[in-house]
């Protein structure tokens, strides 16, 4: 007879644990034989212990198993099931755009979003900015929509990894979060559940990012892509540069407006043209719709530059209750903040160094984000026209455009954002976006 306590002690004792006694602790958290106390203490025993490969394919296949998992069979999709996930980042709205290319190419995207918690910005409050779209659909109706539009972005529903619901908010409230093997479980169960044939990771990394240093972003994105593999799917990760925004806006319906005109051809910052084509290429090479990234690269430019990709996003759209004219009036339908206004620096100069992690907090105060999972959001307020590295400010060329709720929450963002960028000192080195391949 298994009991909780002693598979917390054996890996407290830095033991490895057989797949059973995962699956049998894993089945207590959905069920609630489980404790919380026990769960917080397991959760630490891992932190500080940790799990080799045999231990996280369990863990994340116990979870994945804990709800339902999701069959396309009987849809008789003609292409790939395929996913993107990131760790998260300041203006990282590469799903956005990613979903909507990589389906104009022949691929099905069932994507299960996260909301933004700290700093970072999460892709369904994004979709929030939008009137009627609904980020919890039924599951026949996100499958409906998956196979007409050829992707649906939308929430965690309960019947996916539930255990991982549990889990995660005992780790939140008990410093546990930060352990790549948990991580790595908590990402992948709810991405296999979707019933997955190939995944590719975004693990960011930089002052904006959770992995801040680079030894981190490859630790977690090697055990990723290794556990993933392990489950049965096809995966590989890019690790990207968080040093900067990526893209010229921070916030939700400002981050929708600049993805709607990516998708529609305009001109966009290259930094985030670049993260989104090579993310697609590679999901393109994992599903199989390319022989290389540079073909896959060149499949999504086409998607792209002839506007099937701003169909398949409409599609989407509409298919989850959303306007019919999103893309050629996004204006009248995303909502705009009542205060705009220049955040000029205090000294003029090329900037050098940037807090990116500082400039999504920045967002979170002007109502933009949340601190806590229950918080409210605002979906008017942000930052756009946000500089890049290396580029002049001054008089002439403000720091963002502020978007906010009142003048003093316009005031507060701008001692914020002054703070967080410097023009003198030892510049951060600019390299490209993606800066490593694990496959």
């Amino acid at each position: 007879m298994m009991l909780p306590q002693e598979i917390i002690r054996k890996k407290r004792d830095n033991q490895r644990l057989k797949p059973a006694e995962i699956e049998f602790f894993v089945a207590g958290i959905s069920s609630g034989a489980v404790t919380e106390g026990q769960i917080a203490a397991f959760a630490m025993a891992v932190f500080f212990r940790g799990m080799d490969m045999t231990e996280r394919v369990a863990l994340t296949r116990a979870m994945m198993h804990s709800g339902t998992v999701l069959d396309w069979a009987p849809l008789k999709l003609d292409g790939p099931i395929v996913d993107k996930h990131s760790t998260g980042g300041v203006g990282d709205k590469t799903s956005l755009i990613l979903g909507p290319i990589v389906a104009a190419c022949g691929c099905y995207v069932p994507m299960i979003s996260g909301r933004g918690l700290g700093h970072t910005g999460g892709t369904l409050d994004k979709f929030d900015a939008i009137p009627g779209y609904e980020t919890a659909p039924d599951l026949d109706t996100f499958r409906r929509v998956v196979k007409e539009a050829g992707c649906a972005i939308i929430g965690q529903t309960a019947d996916l990894a539930p255990a991982d619901r549990r889990f995660y908010s005992i780790r939140d409230v008990t410093s546990t979060v930060e352990s790549v093997p948990l991580i790595t479980a908590s990402i992948l169960s709810k991405k296999l559940a979707a019933g997955l044939q190939a995944l590719v990771m975004d693990v960011k990394t930089g002052s904006g990012a959770f992995a801040a240093e680079l030894d981190m972003a490859r630790e977690l994105a090697d055990s990723i892509v290794r556990v993933a593999n392990g489950a049965g799917v096809k995966t590989s990760a890019l690790i990207t540069d968080m040093n900067q925004v990526l893209g010229r806006t921070a916030g939700n319906a400002v981050e929708m407006l600049e993805s709607i005109r990516c998708l529609k051809g305009e001109p966009t910052e290259p930094r985030l043209l670049d993260c989104t084509l090579a993310l697609s290429g590679e999901l393109l090479v994992l599903g199989g719709r390319a022989g290389d990234a540079r073909e896959g690269r060149r499949l999504a430019e086409r998607a792209l530059e002839s506007g099937r990709a701003a169909e398949q996003f409409q599609r989407m759209v509409v298919g989850l209750g959303g306007p019919a004219d999103i893309l050629e009036r996004p204006e009248k339908h995303l909502a705009v903040a009542p205060v705009i206004r220049p955040c000029f620096p205090e000294d003029p100069g090329q900037v050098r160094i940037m807090d990116t992690r500082a400039i999504g907090m920045a967002v979170v105060a002007l109502g933009g984000g949340r601190t806590r999972p229950g918080d409210g959001i605002d979906h008017r307020v942000g930052l756009t026209e946000i500089v890049g590295l290396g580029e002049e400010i001054g008089p002439d060329r403000p720091i963002a455009m502020v978007h906010a709720a009142s003048d003093a929450a316009a005031e507060a963002a701008m001692v914020v954002l002054r703070r967080a960028i410097r023009v003198t000192g030892e510049a951060t080195k600019i390299g490209p976006v993606v800066i490593e391949e694990l496959r």
